[in-house]
């Protein structure tokens, strides 16, 4: 197995995306890589955020602004520090989760691009996807999905 030089995480500040960052903390930490921590958010502009609320419902974890994307990023840090990652770079990223990590991976050249599971069993992910199953599909690296919601 190669050996991974960058991982990126993503969370959205719910306990699923941090149970993923707890894994990919550890992964970082084994190989002596570089784990990003990814948060994605969406500018101020309530329009966009009630229109996004409005479709996605109760599967809507949505980050409005980069006050709480801070706040985020630095409970994700102690717990990656925790899980033993020792280098280890934050990025709020302006935009919609998947394409947000999509492009970060690409311009950073990462190996790895670790999610948590949340959405793949709900039917507002079967109906219009979701982050883990849209990435997995979607990206030009190797995809770990962690099992954090049964």
């Amino acid at each position: 197995m190669t050996a991974y030089r960058t991982i990126v995480v993503g969370t959205d500040g719910s306990d699923s995306s941090y149970v993923a960052v707890d894994k990919a903390a550890a992964l970082a930490g084994a190989a002596g890589a570089t784990l990003v921590l990814a948060c994605a958010y969406y500018p101020t502009d309530d329009r966009d955020v009630a229109a996004a609320a409005d479709v996605l419902k109760d599967e809507a974890y949505q980050v409005r602004g980069s006050a709480p994307t801070n706040e985020i990023l630095r409970i994700a840090r102690d717990r990656a520090i925790a899980a033993g990652a020792t280098e280890i770079v934050e990025r709020a990223v302006v935009g919609e989760p998947v394409d947000s990590l999509l492009g970060l991976v690409k311009d950073l050249q990462a190996d790895l691009l670790v999610v948590g599971n949340r959405g793949l069993n709900t039917l507002t992910g079967r109906l219009l996807g979701s982050v883990p199953s849209d990435v997995a599909r979607k990206s030009s690296s190797d995809v770990l999905i962690v099992h954090t919601v049964r």
